[in-house]
């Protein structure tokens, strides 16, 4: 074992050398990281962060699910941020502050209880530390409409506070490095009534069973739409492109490689259908790009993230 891990802190939390990343991931391919860390707080990161020597490699993950883990696995440390970030509470200001290790949903949940609407995170699988990061929204609402402050400990171990300025939100993508791991958000959504509120909720989530593969090993959108974008992230619409409609043109909705599989109900939903790996899911992702440039001239862009080494 690598001399660096030999040398770590102690910790208080769980440190794992080896660790299977599969069975963390919702696509359930990819091989272990070197090491995996499930901090007890944010001195915790802080802590491991400043002990580990710079060029370790560093890798935050939430639920895994907009991840593709090749199936070589991760060199370095998977840090993941799980239940211990998971807290949601209402500040005097009306703003909320949510722990990055909370599920989008329960979010989405608790805000709706509160009589705040933050209802577009409903139906966005994963934390809100990736949401955060990757600018997640759905249904015309985005996370850079309700950000305010992020809390953050970067590559040095330095508690750091991110703005929006910060931030830089863009369509699916912010300013936020790689290697620095979002420990909590305040977020300032818009009043509503809890009723109500549950009510879009729920419809949203019965667009989403109509019209996505929901039960099925899946990252949700493989590709981000071939469209302009606003500051915010919001579609441009004069220029609007869906990636499942180019998908469709070029003939690659059920394309299949390996046990991995463009979906039948969505075509920009990439599934686990029979025991694919890694390999098989990003193999399937570059045949469907160079099928799409070859029908329509238009090059899409992976939204699923792809890390870690390919098998030896």
């Amino acid at each position: 074992m690598s001399n660096w891990i030999e040398a770590l802190p102690e910790l208080e939390g769980q440190l794992s050398r080896d660790r299977p990343l599969a069975d963390l991931c919702w696509l359930r391919v990819g091989g272990a990281a070197q090491v995996l860390f499930q901090p007890a707080h944010m001195d915790d990161i802080s802590t491991l962060m400043k002990a580990l020597p710079k060029d370790v490699p560093v890798l935050p993950i939430g639920v895994c699910s907009n991840l593709i883990v090749r199936d070589g696995g991760v060199d370095g440390v998977v840090i993941r941020p799980g239940s211990a970030f998971g807290g949601f509470e209402v500040l005097q200001d009306g703003t909320v502050r949510v722990g990055a290790g909370l599920l989008d949903a329960m979010t989405a949940n608790k805000a709706s209880q509160a009589g705040k609407d933050l209802s577009f995170l409903r139906t966005i699988p994963g934390s809100l530390g990736g949401a955060v990061k990757m600018n997640a929204g759905c249904y015309g609402r985005y996370m850079a409409d309700v950000f305010v402050r992020a809390t953050a400990v970067d590559r040095d171990g330095n508690v750091v506070t991110l703005t929006k300025d910060d931030m830089n939100f863009g369509y699916r993508a912010s300013a936020v490095p790689d290697d620095m791991v979002i420990v909590q958000a305040v977020l300032n959504p818009p009043e509503g009534e809890t009723a109500k509120i549950a009510e879009v909720m729920k419809a949203n989530m019965a667009m989403r069973l109509e019209s996505q593969p929901v039960g099925k090993l899946s990252a949700g959108s493989t590709f981000r739409n071939p469209s302009g974008a606003s500051a915010t992230g919001a579609p441009n619409e004069d220029h609007a492109q869906s990636a499942w409609k180019v998908i469709d043109q070029a003939g690659c909705r059920g394309e299949t490689v390996g046990g991995a599989q463009m979906s039948e109900t969505h075509a920009n939903f990439m599934i686990n259908a029979d025991g694919a790996t890694a390999t098989d899911l990003e193999n399937l992702g570059e045949l469907v790009r160079k099928k799409v440039y070859e029908n329509s001239g238009i090059s899409l862009e992976w939204e699923i993230r792809r890390v870690g080494k390919p098998a030896p």
